[in-house]
């Protein structure tokens, strides 16, 4: 199957991608990670008005073969979760990048994101694993 990395994103090595548009940060996991993890059964997300430190989890998401920590490329304040994909976490592998978003931050420092991988960084990375 070949998964897909837009180029717009930037990513973690831990799977998680950003897309920052000026303050807004969306955050959610890439198709890689959907695919690794199979069927998701659930997602522990933090509340709206919650603030996130880059590299401290924020909650996890967990699948029938393992639960793995969430992790944000950047530190804010959460100001919309997916409820939808709360709902229904099976549908992640449907549209990770676009339906499958988890979260919406206002971004501290916008300069944080520069730490994360490209998507050609992050292809890198995860096929030549």
């Amino acid at each position: 199957m070949d998964l897909e990395y837009p180029s717009d994103l930037k990513y973690l090595d831990s799977h998680e991608y950003v897309r920052l548009e000026g303050e807004i940060a969306t955050i959610g996991i890439s198709a890689f990670a959907v695919d690794q993890l199979g069927d998701i059964v659930f997602l522990e997300l933090p509340e709206i008005g919650d603030a996130l430190t880059k590299g401290e989890s924020f909650g996890s998401v967990e699948s029938v073969k393992a639960v793995e920590d969430l992790y944000p490329a950047v530190s804010g304040t959460v100001i919309e979760r997916n409820e939808a994909i709360v709902d229904a976490p099976e549908q992640l592998a449907e549209d990770p990048y676009g339906e499958g978003w988890l979260l919406k931050l206002r971004v501290n420092d916008p300069g944080e994101i520069d730490d994360a991988m490209s998507a050609d960084e992050y292809r890198a990375q995860v096929e030549g694993e």
